[in-house]
């Protein structure tokens, strides 16, 4: 079945397969909330159609279209902001897409399932869009007055999925004694049984493993005699998001979503180093060289297939976002995502300044990188720049002179453990992700001035990078354009700084063709970044940074690494 979405010049709808996680439902003690799977199911059953920008919104209780206040940031496209043009308390998105179903198919439209908003609540309705050539609305009625409500940019306020039009009024509902069908009655006798036993066996022996407090048989879809009843239970499920098509009518409908070009499949340096091989009559190394030339490809047509989806777009800010998505989103998937709010209620982010780490850790001696301006190659042979100071004199320094020649780097961490150790009681601890179990459970810390670079350069590890204090300007490339960035030794590239203004084009002709996002990491913010994804960073003030590792997941990514 084909669910088109039909697009206007200059419509730019953002429509994404609807999310299994709700913040609430990750809240809930051991997310137990997931145990219950026709919410998660019902969570993900269509698509998201989300907010082009933020806004607030406030009724004053009466009917009239003047009676709601809406407020947009500056800069804001009004466009495309929520409007009042119903009255009654009513606040209205227009959807800019015209959607199209098979015949005897309707669109149901509403709000996302189990996300409650306070103070306001979506309405429902159901669209024939087999035929109808006009879009529709999206409408949310307040629920109070005088209560400010608001949208954050991308935030889901549409909810969309299929459903027959004549299946409901084919539906002959009907009462019938559970006697009449024996099978039944026994299986829900021996269910009921069991549940009971289960919650007295609860109360006796309130296990600790969060997977034996619950029974399991819905959830895996079997019944009581552990038999597996029909072929296609679903415990999640997968849609596919909106890409591009020809339609099936003469308007030739365009992508529903604004993707990214798909950039030519260019080879790498590995590839192009060997590729004399290829004719050189030596059969081993022509196989060599190919495989390489395979590997780039394969990479890079999975990156352009990544690219499908709006969220490759750009590096995500997220709110908010519960463990199992972080999971499953970005973890396993190994995509890149900056985490807002998460530290907000840290007193490292107001306290530390360079007056009161200086007096909170004194004279203390840290190690630190030095005299790194004398060496192009300071990250590769940082051994050959350990510096010991005490930590007083050592902010002195870095207050004194900006710039890229002293700086406390992750690197110096298990050195500098015990005398920064005071500075833990102002941290919190990010329980969503990381584990307490471990060498170094509040991760390793960055001090340094503005202007301090960390080189092009992957990490064998995924890393969360917990900007405190100052901001810091990130160069991210995707892992599959590791054919692209001249890897000269070990994790670091031919190609030391991005920013450089002595850099060749003509010396690293595949740089032309790779991926670099470019972001900017505020205090308060957490960026994700994934193993073996290529990052270049610069302090653009005095800054602290933690960067974790120990997350609650396996993170051995540098188990088999290959040494050179």
């Amino acid at each position: 079945m084909k669910l088109t979405c039909y697009l206007h010049e200059g419509w730019k709808p953002l429509i994404r397969p609807a999310e299994a996680t709700r913040e609430w439902m990750t809240n809930t003690p051991e997310s137990f909330a997931y145990r219950c799977l026709p919410l998660s199911i019902a969570n993900a059953h269509g698509w998201e159609i989300l907010s082009a920008g933020a806004c607030d919104a406030c009724w004053t209780g009466g009917t009239n279209t003047a009676d709601v206040t809406i407020r947009l940031p500056p800069g804001s496209d009004a466009h495309m902001a929520p409007v009042s043009i119903f009255g009654q308390g009513v606040l209205t998105f227009h959807i800019f897409g015209i959607f199209r179903t098979p015949p005897g198919w309707n669109l149901w439209v509403g709000g996302s399932p189990n996300r409650p908003k306070d103070g306001i609540y979506p309405l429902t309705g159901v669209v024939e869009t087999d035929w109808a050539p006009f879009t529709f609305t999206m409408n949310w009625r307040f629920t109070r007055p005088n209560h400010w409500v608001h949208f954050d940019a991308q935030e889901p306020i549409c909810f969309v999925f299929p459903v027959e039009r004549a299946a409901l009024e084919e539906v002959t509902p009907e009462y019938v004694p559970m006697e009449a069908a024996p099978e039944l009655l026994r299986q829900f006798t021996a269910w009921s049984r069991s549940r009971d036993e289960h919650r007295a066996r609860m109360e006796r022996e309130s296990p600790q493993a969060p997977a034996e407090k619950w029974q399991k048989h819905y959830y895996r879809g079997i019944d009581m005699a552990e038999r597996t009843p029909i072929a296609d239970h679903r415990t999640k499920l997968r849609l596919a998001p909106f890409k591009p098509g020809t339609g099936a009518g003469p308007e030739g409908a365009r992508a529903s979503l604004p993707l990214p070009q798909a950039r030519p499949v260019s080879l790498a340096k590995s590839a192009e180093s060997v590729a004399a091989a290829d004719h050189s009559g030596d059969a081993a190394l022509a196989g060599d060289g190919l495989a390489l030339r395979k590997r780039d490809w394969l990479l890079d047509a999975m990156e352009r297939q990544q690219e499908l989806s709006p969220a490759a777009a750009e590096i995500e800010r997220r709110v908010g976002l519960g463990r199992e998505e972080f999971l499953v989103r970005y973890y396993a998937a190994g995509r890149p995502v900056i985490l807002v709010d998460e530290m907000s209620a840290w007193p490292a982010l107001s306290r530390w300044t360079p007056d009161y780490l200086r007096k909170r850790i004194g004279a203390a001696r840290i190690e630190y990188q030095g005299e790194r301006s004398k060496d192009e190659r300071f990250e590769m042979y940082k051994d050959a720049h350990r510096r010991e100071l005490p930590f007083d004199r050592f902010i002195d320094l870095i207050s004194a002179a900006p710039g890229n020649d002293a700086y406390m780097t992750a690197y110096n961490s298990a050195r500098n453990a015990a005398a920064l150790a005071p500075l833990e009681a102002d941290l919190g601890f990010l329980e969503k992700f990381l584990a307490r179990e471990a060498a170094a459970p509040h991760g390793m810390m960055w001090i340094g001035p503005a202007g301090t670079v960390t080189s092009l350069h992957h990490d064998l590890t995924n890393n969360l990078i917990a900007q405190i204090v100052g901001r810091k300007r990130m160069k991210i490339i995707p892992a599959a354009d590791v054919g692209k960035l001249y890897n000269h030794r070990h994790v670091f590239s031919e190609i030391a700084d991005l920013e450089a203004a002595a850099l060749e084009p003509g010396r690293f002709p595949l740089l032309a063709g790779a991926r670099i996002y470019e972001v900017t990491l505020a205090p308060g913010e957490i960026i994700f970044i994934p193993l073996a994804w290529w990052h270049q960073v610069k302090a653009l003030d005095f800054s602290v940074t933690i960067t974790y590792t120990n997350f609650l997941w396996p993170n051995d990514g540098s188990r088999g690494y290959p040494q050179g």
